[in-house]
């Protein structure tokens, strides 16, 4: 039990070296919030390239850009641009974009230009639901299988999570979630599980950003992380499951709440279209 699954990528100090192979701008550029956004969608979008390809790497720089939302959602992704961007033909942008597409980053419509991939509610319903079942299976595995090793990591990442609770930092918050939820996902030892989430953690990252920023949501994910791990560590597995549950869904709830309040951005193609009524009127 004690060995290492598929994948694991360590988010709280990034390897500012590793990320640089993987993207065309030097780290100095960029913020350590990108950069662990470049780490997660190389261990999932790229986990077959073992080498950074040019193809790897606009999937990873693109797909951390879309991440960080530096390209907005419905905002049009040029293969002229990108391939002028890289100094290459349209032939790998198309490739990348493709990676990208299968993560649900991109969509690649039928002769039309692709565009950043626009998640409506219902879709996120359909993603925060699924999450929460397999979450709940993989915290009742962990709290049964779970080694001496894993509880360290574990409380280890817990209180990276705390720190950047406490310094009301929303990045750091985030990416420290990411990575108790992909070391707790370890812990349950399931490959097919992890790699199911993995594909969904890229549908979310731009959404959960936005819903940890309601009010009093980070309180919430804080005490409910709090509450996970005492229940895996006393091996209580029925009590693991129904804590991640309900953190999952109070998430979904806080996010229904920013789209009926109108707090999710408008697809740039949907206020292109506004402006052009506007002007028409």
């Amino acid at each position: 039990m004690g060995a290492d699954m598929e994948g694991g990528t360590s988010l709280n100090r990034p390897d500012f070296e590793q990320a640089d192979a993987w993207i065309a701008t030097a780290p100095s550029s960029q913020s350590e919030s990108f950069l662990n956004a470049v780490l997660v969608i190389r261990r999932i979008v790229a986990e077959h390239h073992d080498r950074p390809s040019l193809v790897s790497r606009v999937a990873c720089e693109v797909g951390a850009e879309i991440v960080e939302n530096i390209r907005q959602s419905g905002e049009d992704l040029s293969s002229v641009e990108l391939a002028e961007r890289y100094e290459t033909s349209r032939t790998p942008i198309r490739e990348a974009l493709l990676l990208l597409e299968k993560e649900g980053l991109v969509r690649i419509p039928q002769r039309r230009r692709p565009h950043v991939a626009v998640l409506d509610i219902a879709e996120a319903r359909e993603i925060y639901r699924v999450r929460a079942v397999l979450f709940g299976a993989v915290a009742s595995d962990a709290a049964r299988l779970r080694t001496d090793a894993d509880l360290e990591s574990l409380r280890e990442q817990l209180a990276r999570l705390s720190a950047a609770h406490d310094a009301h930092d929303l990045s750091a918050y985030l990416w420290a979630n990411v990575e108790f939820y992909n070391r707790l996902t370890m812990a349950a030892y399931n490959n097919t599980a992890k790699r199911i989430l993995d594909s969904l953690l890229l549908r979310t990252l731009r959404l959960r950003r936005l819903s940890l920023t309601q009010p009093t949501r980070r309180e919430r994910s804080m005490a409910h992380h709090v509450q996970l791990l005492a229940a895996i560590e006393e091996q209580d597995a029925p009590l693991a499951d129904v804590l991640i549950r309900s953190n999952h869904l109070h998430a979904l709830a806080a996010l229904e709440q920013l789209y009926a309040d109108g707090g999710v951005p408008l697809p740039m193609r949907s206020r292109r279209r506004r402006r052009q009524a506007a002007a028409a009127a």
